[in-house]
């Protein structure tokens, strides 16, 4: 299955960043620890999490399910990582495709000249038939209205058990959430995913619009 790129998305709308006040982080002195955490994992705080503060049972949640999604499983960092960009980018949410950009080369262990063909993933021989099978997916999930085929389904489980679908489908998840949560509220980007994009993403037609 092949999706658009859905650059049309990529134009939409945005408000003037943020269409909400955000907290300042010497105000959330409760949630520091946590804090530190991410951003010893990120490089960065993220503004989406300083939002969520306002929300200490969503903030605590919201970690809780990162940590579940992002633990040591069956399912490599670089393929998690690659999953929710190419989610991301078909939901067309700016800021997750910075964010997902950033960490998956910076973090995840992508090498740069694998993210640069992530646009090409179908026919580019970096990726493998396994990579493919999962990366369609995550294009078709992050579609609206869902655009996930069973012939899709049936070539990713020719190449994942289910233990492994199960990992797959929660990045996915986790990125539809965070997809709805900072398009809509406008969330402002950070230095560290806006220079990477600036330099990877432009020439697909990331514009940052309603992010920066």
């Amino acid at each position: 299955m092949a999706l658009p790129l859905l650059a049309g998305l990529l134009e939409r709308g945005g408000a003037t960043v943020s269409r909400l006040d955000l907290p300042k982080r010497e105000e959330l002195s409760e949630h520091e620890g946590l804090f530190q955490l991410v951003e010893s994992m990120m490089g960065f705080l993220p503004n989406s999490m300083l939002a969520m503060a306002r929300n200490k049972p969503l903030l605590d949640a919201f970690a809780g399910l990162g940590a579940a999604v992002w633990a040591p499983g069956r399912v490599s960092d670089e393929l998690k990582a690659m999953v929710s960009f190419v989610a991301s980018r078909s939901a067309g949410c700016q800021y997750c495709m910075a964010h997902t950009a950033h960490s998956a080369v910076e973090k995840r262990g992508v090498a740069q000249e694998k993210f640069d063909a992530i646009w090409e993933y179908e026919t580019s021989p970096l990726f493998t038939p396994a990579e493919r099978a999962a990366l369609v997916v995550a294009q078709g999930a992050g579609h609206v209205p869902n655009a996930v085929t069973d012939e899709d389904f049936t070539e990713l489980r020719k190449h994942f058990s289910d233990d492994e679908i199960i990992e797959i489908m929660a990045v996915i998840s986790m990125f539809g959430w965070l997809n709805r949560w900072n398009d809509t509220l406008s969330t402002p980007l950070e230095g560290e995913p806006v220079g990477f994009a600036k330099d990877h993403l432009t020439q697909h037609g990331w514009t940052g619009k309603g992010h920066i």
